[in-house]
């Protein structure tokens, strides 16, 4: 992961009429490493993931991948990425081999080669025994792996994977985890966006946070969680009026605030003794707590102490793809 990064971004700017969707997004992907994209929705993830694949321009801004600008040499940047969007974009009429001895094919390999590299893909994503089904067979979690396979057929250097687990069972998107992590693996840069937190939070390298269309923060996964707290102790409290006595104690302190649930969230290290002295404080005469836990803070908790919300688990509305 040295040398020029392989999707680098300065300044990005996109607005569809007078509705901005993009204000100036700064990124920067180390070569073969896995960077996560998130964000609530109409955040701006997909309209970044098509500038960056060469499918949408860009209204300001410099964009470089794989070594080339994204807008002026669009042609050389196509043929060194990959793009996997949400729904399977394969031939279910054709067999697993068909799909990827065309995509070869279609990608300038020899016949030979691509039908070598066809078998290489489909072992590599355990497809080997299937090879010769018809897609239209084949289950939702095997329908993505072929997917990705398609994708990495002409051994691209990076691979843009936008949502690429959505709608997959449990056990399915696991077995897509090791495979993402097995590209990395092999020095290919994957730029992932996903709307599981816990996928981002085991996947990648570095992640960014996007909100309103700016990045609002950006590093590893465990360097981002120790900035709101490595752990979390969470308060329910008694009643709406016990919650706004502990919030006005808290203010500038929590990292989490539902006044719904009654639950207020603050940095602890999980120690008993630190718990308790935080209890003693918000709390001198034990009436305002109803009850608390600890926990790992996660990204999400990140991301809802640096834009006051969830990051929400839809996709983007299409009007701004």
């Amino acid at each position: 992961m040295t040398g020029e990064p392989a999707v680098e971004a300065t300044g990005l700017k996109k607005s569809y009429g007078r509705d901005p969707v993009l204000a100036g997004v700064d990124l920067s992907v180390a070569r073969g490493s896995v960077f996560s994209l998130l964000g609530p929705n109409g955040a701006g993830k997909t309209t970044t993931v098509r500038i960056l694949a060469t499918l949408t321009r860009p209204d300001a801004g410099r964009v470089r991948v794989a070594g080339f600008d994204a807008v002026r040499e669009r042609r050389e940047v196509r043929r060194r990425i990959s793009l996997t969007g949400q729904y399977a974009a394969l031939d279910a009429e054709q067999t697993g081999e068909e799909n990827l001895r065309m995509m070869g094919r279609l990608g300038g390999l020899p016949r030979r080669r691509a039908r070598e590299r066809a078998g290489e893909l489909l072992e590599r994503f355990d497809l080997t025994a299937a090879a010769r089904r018809r897609v239209g067979t084949y289950s939702g979690g095997m329908r993505r792996r072929l997917d990705i396979a398609a994708g990495l057929v002409a051994d691209p250097e990076v691979v843009f994977l936008d949502e690429p687990t959505t709608g997959l069972d449990p056990r399915s998107r696991r077995a897509l985890w090791e495979f993402v992590a097995s590209l990395a693996g092999t020095g290919t840069t994957v730029f992932l966006t996903t709307q599981y937190l816990e996928e981002a939070d085991r996947l990648a390298d570095r992640v960014a946070l996007l909100d309103g269309g700016r990045v609002v923060a950006e590093g590893t996964p465990a360097g981002l969680k120790r900035r709101i707290a490595g752990r979390r102790l969470d308060l329910t409290l008694a009643g709406p009026a016990a919650y706004a006595r502990v919030a006005d104690r808290l203010d500038g302190i929590a990292v989490l605030r539902d006044p719904e649930r009654l639950v207020l969230g603050v940095p602890t290290d999980g120690s008993a003794a630190h718990v308790r002295a935080l209890l003693d404080g918000v709390d001198p005469d034990r009436d305002a707590v109803e009850r608390f836990a600890v926990h790992e803070a996660t990204l999400d908790d990140v991301f809802l102490a640096l834009t006051g919300h969830s990051a929400a688990p839809a996709a983007e509305e299409a009007a701004r793809v």
